[in-house]
């Protein structure tokens, strides 16, 4: 036995701690992963700590600019600013995040179904999701909105009905390039059946694409809230998110109260480039081909 066939054989580095070193690599993704906890902390946990009255109006402190008491402000109705932003994103990170999930995980079924059964069965149904792209995602969360009267639960359905659509097609293009690899091929010969090959083969192996595209769905979905609050079709108060927030602060702009527009504004922006650079940075470190470049 020669010395190089006697010398051990390095365990192979593991996948999971490879993608976390180079996910920490990436300085923009480390940033837009704090930003995301920061804003987490912000709305479930500041409440707790700072504590305003959101129910009741107090017409005799409205429009109050930042000082003494109320480091925000006050709106319209009385509501201190700051407690508002803090309640608001509570909503708006709920119906991001649950209308994401939602999304991918139906989105994901859908497209590996059509592109791993093929034929017939993927022809009809990615002619449906064809379909529903045609029309307008805004136009039809409107005519959603106006329909149902608009709730947290109702929100995340409707945001995410118009979500799936996008996993769905990349998921389902993904289906079509593993198929024919040689271990899928393998399953199929020695018995596996279609359910076997979908959930322990081809989906855990289109892992990158599903997360990457459930970071970038939950930045779509809180942007999408804000323009259904905006429009005036959202959670009605007292309850609150950052679109309706900026949308009743509009109202008031030719009066310079600016605590009532910046704030949510700055907030929504600041939450949609932390969860888009999450996304950029977990697809390079999922990606098999850039970790190894």
């Amino acid at each position: 036995m020669t010395d190089q066939a006697a010398a051990p054989v390095a365990p192979p580095r593991s996948t999971a701690r490879a993608t976390l070193r180079a996910f920490l690599e990436n300085r923009l993704a480390v940033a837009g992963l704090v930003l995301i906890v920061l804003f987490v902390l912000f709305c479930f946990f500041g409440p707790l700590v700072y504590h305003t009255e959101q129910i009741a109006t107090n017409l005799s402190g409205a429009n109050q600019p930042p000082g003494a008491g109320h480091p925000l402000g006050t709106d319209d109705v009385g509501y201190d600013e700051l407690g508002r932003l803090m309640v608001g994103g509570r909503s708006s990170l709920e119906i991001g995040v649950a209308a994401a999930v939602l999304a991918t995980v139906f989105g994901t079924f859908w497209g590996a179904i059509a592109g791993h059964v093929g034929g017939f069965v993927d022809a009809v149904m990615m002619r449906i999701v064809d379909t529903l792209l045609a029309i307008p995602t805004l136009f039809l969360l409107l005519i959603l909105a106006a329909i149902f009267t608009p709730t947290l639960g109702l929100l995340i359905v409707v945001v995410s009905f118009g979500a799936w659509l996008s996993p769905a097609r990349l998921v389902r293009g993904e289906t079509l390039s593993l198929r024919t690899r040689e271990y899928v091929q393998a399953v199929r010969m020695m018995g596996g059946g279609g359910k076997r090959v979908v959930l322990r083969h081809i989906m855990p192996n289109a892992i990158g694409t599903i997360v990457v595209n459930a970071t970038f769905q939950v930045a779509d979905a809180i942007l999408l809230v804000a323009a259904l609050s905006y429009l005036g079709l959202g959670i009605a108060p007292p309850h609150a998110d950052w679109g309706n927030m900026l949308s009743n602060g509009t109202e008031f702009v030719q009066n310079g109260y600016w605590w009532m527009i910046l704030p949510p504004g700055i907030a929504i922006m600041l939450v949609v480039v932390a969860f888009n650079l999450l996304g950029d940075a977990l697809r390079d470190a999922l990606e098999v081909r850039l970790r190894r470049r």
